[in-house]
């Protein structure tokens, strides 16, 4: 893919513009151009809205920021998911999926104006806090988010390990802003977790999909295989939004010996495609059950889907996001970029994820009012069994997991 490099992010989200004014002049507009070059009406517009702002904007703006602006505008209208990158932001992206930082643990949709969280990373003070997904973020500290100013909420929640910052967020269930106050730490990017639930059945968790997640988890996956015959796994999917393409490919392919793992359609030649599975799966057939919910997006929702067509596992929960897209970072000039959406990808049935999401084959809504009070009143040294306790929907999943074959899941609604 030459320097392009692709992911599968729910983050959110001038020189070429400067090329096309130049090349729609001169002995060149004379010429019929060709199909895949900008049109000199269009450029023409372009150029005097451009020459407008100006010389007529009540306040002058420079050059850079008038381009920059035009090229924001115009890829943040196509979806909710295209963006330009400027070098901040592209360095945001690289961290996502391979490095730390300080901060609040918040993976974030940023569209039309708002800030809503997709999850809160586990383990970070967002999630100690008790931030959920689709919150949405009204204020940071004294800054109050709107249309002009809501790209820099990650940068107004980074800063030095051990600072507070206050997030004050609406909810659904609430009927007044709610202020939380967090305070910035490390956050490591590591996205992989796992523990014994009982003998013979083990759990993994994979909070994002990032370069190292199938290492990761194949590494979790020998680990319970050694602490004795492993039977069955529930793979935790919830609140994950994406990440990395790569990544959940190979872990689908970690548990499948065959079938197609996704197929994509776009325009361009590296973006339709087909995964197959290759033989090798690392439970050699054990029962396997995946925890979605409507956190669960992107990246997670095509290993969902692998696995659900492919009747290898059932899925648990509540209906994922619905996040049926493919962003390819393209690096630009100096350290800028372009995260355009590519692809449309498809589970191997051929359905779209876009809107629908992944049905689970049983429906298990959380109860956190239970999961509160079990949480009170357990009393388990044992890591796998206090994990139970508090989490009712994984309860559920670890029932299935015990009692069900993989393709009973009509009979179990």
């Amino acid at each position: 893919m030459g320097q392009k490099f692709r992911h599968l992010l729910l983050l959110c989200a001038g020189a070429a513009v400067g090329v096309a004014l130049t090349a729609a002049t001169g002995v060149l507009a004379q010429k019929e151009p060709p199909a895949d070059t900008l049109p000199y009406a269009e450029a023409r517009l372009l150029a005097e809205v451009l020459q407008r702002v100006r010389t007529e904007y009540v306040e002058s703006v420079p050059d850079e920021a008038l381009i920059e602006a035009a090229v924001r505008g115009m890829l943040t209208d196509l979806d909710p998911h295209s963006q330009f990158l400027d070098c901040d932001e592209y360095a945001e992206v690289r961290i996502s999926t391979t490095g730390n930082y300080s901060g609040v643990g918040l993976e974030l949709q940023m569209d039309a104006g708002e800030v809503r969280v997709v999850s809160a990373i586990d383990g970070t003070p967002a999630a100690r806090a008790g931030l959920r997904t689709g919150d949405l973020i009204v204020a940071i500290d004294a800054t109050q988010l709107d249309e002009s100013n809501y790209r820099d909420a990650v940068a107004l929640m980074r800063g030095k390990v051990g600072t507070p910052v206050t997030v004050t967020v609406l909810r659904g269930d609430e009927d007044n802003p709610l202020p939380l106050t967090l305070v910035r730490n490390h956050v490591e990017v590591k996205s992989v977790s796992y523990e014994v639930l009982d003998e013979g059945y083990g759990y993994v968790r994979i909070s994002h999909f990032s370069d190292t997640t199938w290492k990761d988890t194949r590494k979790a996956v020998q680990q319970l295989r050694r602490a004795g015959d492993l039977r069955g796994l529930v793979l935790d999917l919830r609140n994950n939004p994406g990440g990395v393409l790569d990544a959940a490919i190979a872990v689908s392919d970690g548990f499948l010996d065959t079938g197609v793992i996704v197929t994509a359609s776009g325009r361009a030649p590296d973006a339709t495609f087909s995964h197959q599975a290759r033989s090798g799966d690392l439970l050699d057939g054990a029962r396997l059950v995946v925890l979605v919910n409507e956190g669960s997006a992107s990246s997670s929702e095509i290993v969902a889907g692998a696995l659900q067509d492919n009747a290898r596992a059932l899925v648990v929960g509540t209906r994922s996001f619905g996040k049926g897209s493919v962003q390819t970072v393209m690096p630009l000039a100096d350290c800028e970029a372009v995260k355009l959406t590519t692809s449309r990808y498809f589970t191997p049935s051929g359905a779209s994820i876009q809107d629908a999401g992944i049905r689970p084959d049983v429906e298990v809504e959380a109860d956190p009012r239970l999961d509160a009070l079990s949480s009170i009143t357990a009393s388990y040294s044992d890591p796998g069994k206090t994990l139970l306790q508090g989490d009712s929907q994984l309860r559920r999943a670890f029932a299935i997991l015990q009692h069900q074959s993989p393709l009973q899941s009509q009979a179990l609604d």
